[in-house]
């Protein structure tokens, strides 16, 4: 795929400002005219993995910027067959993935950044989370028993809660943007008839069953509820800094090609390149080359 393309596909679905952002814009079975052509796809998200190892070992080299992806989803949409697929071929060394599941006793005493700071990548490596502090306004919103044992003072409990913690995620992401780290926030976009589907193959498929929760099925009554709540973050922290990238998920193919594209697109722009070598160390490399040519 050449350049423009790539660039063309990945601005796509990039979303810098939440002003008029309307979720239902966004088809999930949308291929950007790839025409189901799984092949094709393969082919290029190969090619980008390759991109992602390179551009990995000069981050790791440079040693200045930081990465954080993180991916939100409804169940079933593909986040961890996204993170299996696009993180293919990169040096363990400096990558690190964390999956956020219901907070802990020790983490429900902290505020509900803490777990996530905690977490974040240090510099020169890349950081992978599966569900990110945007939880506490998608899970806690839709169901207030996760608001309730988060244990706040029940004066800080008010109606304009959700657009606080909205403006303080807003607020933390601008400071992690000045600190050195690259934010790549993806929602991957499922609909309702593929997350079906795809629940019905978990239980019918032996090797999958562990995959499936009754508990899933229930959290479908609520998915008006959570698209809501998603649109409603995607509105509120959606910056150029720190865009969101809504992708279609109904074809996961193609989902993991824009996730990979939009990453190595987003790494490239940062001028990433190996150390350079001072004069007098170069002298000292080459005086060193000599003695080990002199070995017999």
């Amino acid at each position: 795929m050449e350049s423009k393309a790539r660039a063309k596909l990945v601005a796509r679905f990039r979303v810098t400002s939440g002003k008029g952002f309307r979720l239902k814009a966004i088809d999930p079975g949308d291929t950007d005219g790839f025409d189901g052509d799984k092949g094709d796809a393969e082919a290029l998200l190969a090619e980008g993995t390759a991109r992602l190892a390179e551009l990995q070992d000069k981050l790791y080299a440079q040693d200045r910027w930081a990465v954080l992806a993180i991916f939100q989803a409804m169940d079933a949409a593909g986040k961890d067959g996204a993170i299996k697929h696009v993180f293919t071929g990169l040096n363990p060394q400096g990558c690190t993935v964390e999956a956020f599941k219901a907070p802990s006793t020790t983490e429900l005493d902290h505020d509900f950044l803490w777990r996530h700071a905690l977490a974040l990548p240090r510099r020169g490596h890349i950081g992978i989370h599966n569900r990110s502090w945007y939880e506490e306004v998608l899970v806690a919103r839709v169901h207030p028993e996760v608001l309730a044992r988060q244990k706040l003072p029940p004066e800080l409990e008010t109606t304009h809660i959700w657009d606080e913690r909205l403006e303080d995620i807003a607020a933390f992401e601008r400071y992690l943007g000045r600190q050195g780290i690259l934010l790549l926030k993806f929602f991957l976009h499922i609909s309702p008839e593929e997350q079906k589907r795809r629940f019905l193959a978990r239980i019918e498929a032996a090797e999958k069953n562990w995959k499936f929760s009754a508990a899933d099925v229930a959290e479908r009554a609520h998915w008006q509820e959570y698209q809501s709540a998603y649109e409603q973050a995607i509105r509120a922290t959606a910056t150029e800094a720190a865009p969101w990238h809504v992708v279609p998920a109904d074809q996961k193919w193609f989902t993991r090609l824009v996730v990979s594209e939009t990453i190595a697109e987003a790494m490239e722009g940062l001028d990433l390149h190996y150390p350079k070598v001072a004069p007098e160390e170069k002298a000292r490399l080459l005086a060193a080359k000599a003695t080990l040519l002199k070995e017999d």
